[in-house]
């Protein structure tokens, strides 16, 4: 399931008590008008008490009124929590009205209070998804590499790629399956990359570029980390992915035509790649990353290195409920950076995004400003 691999993501962000113990009781009730004697909900959510993500292990109880289930749970007092809810599998999560998937829940524990969802559709009723694939897309299936998980590549090729002779930069980007098709996307929401790069680049905003979506795997944490594991997906794009995709396309494959992007931590995954490889990536756009505890290796490179990198680097982030806790590991970044010697609006952009949260409709809103800092119209 591709939410599940989606999902993993918000394992990394498991609310830490501080030094108070106090608990706060978080009732949650569920009406399901359409269900009968059989129906059974589940909440799932993004720490143990939730269950980790594990959509079958908490189960709501039947109330004594019709089609109502009830669980009560206790967090730690001021908890940030992510959670949606299940008949037991990801296969029957909750839909919205519209039957399309809905975002994550989140809550903060603030004080004990109880929390009440209607639920009208579940996901093995149906999906619907918004919007579609613009332009011309191919697909690589199914790519292997030693030390890694199998995966999916989809690639865009630009407005006019068939008519001419040109050559073209190229931006490779994490999460791939989130980025140009709903239907494969988190939520049902893509980034609408092809939609944006499409309208900028027919209005000579930015140079026509190819992009290159790297599908994520199961094991998308130590993928996009400073591990082994991370380190092993570092050379699948370097030695095979980026090999195959100067042969079968018509790339301009310096490094000053070749980009990394990601968000959270594709993000930092991007970045790290840039920083290890400037002979590779000359730009990277990293979207909401994280650079926090116990994945802020990347400000120790930069605060460490002797020399700051030949490279352009995009960062942004929002404000709300997740993004606030990645502000600071932004701050100690952008510090980082500049203290090296990288200049705003030279080799360095911060775009903060008041009220955006955590998700793919925030970054696809502001794609654009990366595309034109680091692929400006020539």
């Amino acid at each position: 399931m591709e939410s599940i691999k989606v999902l993993l993501l918000c394992i990394l962000f498991v609310p830490m008590p501080g030094k108070s113990q106090n608990m706060v009781n978080i009732t949650f009730t569920v009406i399901t008008p359409n269900g009968n004697d059989s129906t059974k909900v589940f909440i799932s959510g993004n720490n143990e008490i939730l269950g980790n993500w594990q959509p079958g292990k908490n189960q709501l109880h039947k109330t004594n009124k019709t089609n109502e289930f009830a669980i009560a749970l206790s967090f730690p007092q001021n908890a940030i929590f992510d959670y949606k809810f299940t008949r037991g599998t990801w296969d029957t999560e909750r839909l919205q009205d519209d039957g399309t998937l809905p975002a994550n829940f989140s809550h903060t524990a603030h004080k004990d209070t109880t929390l009440v969802f209607t639920i009208n559709r579940w996901r093995d009723q149906g999906i619907k998804y918004k919007g579609q694939i613009t332009g011309t897309v191919e697909y690589h299936r199914n790519m292997a590499f030693p030390g890694i998980l199998n995966r999916d590549v989809i690639v865009w090729l630009p407005p006019g790629y068939e008519k001419t002779t040109n050559n073209y930069a190229v931006i490779y980007m994490h999460d791939g399956q989130n980025i140009i098709d709903p239907s494969t996307s988190y939520a049902g929401i893509d980034w609408q990359v092809d939609e944006t790069a499409d309208s900028l680049i027919r209005n000579n905003k930015i140079e026509p570029i190819i992009i290159v979506g790297i599908y994520n795997s199961e094991e998308r944490t130590p993928d996009y980390s400073d591990t082994v594991t991370g380190r092993a997906y570092q050379k699948f794009i370097i030695e095979k992915l980026k090999p195959l995709i100067d042969t079968t396309y018509r790339t301009n494959n310096g490094a000053q035509n070749t980009a990394i992007f990601g968000s959270s931590m594709g993000g930092l995954a991007s970045f790290l790649l840039a920083w290890n490889h400037p002979e590779v990536f000359g730009k990277a756009g990293c979207f909401s990353p994280a650079f926090i505890a116990p994945f802020d290796s990347a400000v120790s490179m930069v605060n460490s290195a002797k020399h700051k990198k030949q490279i352009l680097i995009y960062i942004d982030n929002g404000t709300v409920e997740l993004e606030a806790r990645l502000q600071p590991g932004c701050d100690a970044m952008l510090k980082a950076l500049r203290n090296k010697g990288y200049r705003d609006g030279d080799d360095l952009m911060w775009f903060l995004d008041e009220g955006a949260e955590h998700n793919e409709a925030a970054w696809g809103k502001r794609f654009w400003r990366s595309l034109v800092f680091l692929f400006p119209a020539k």
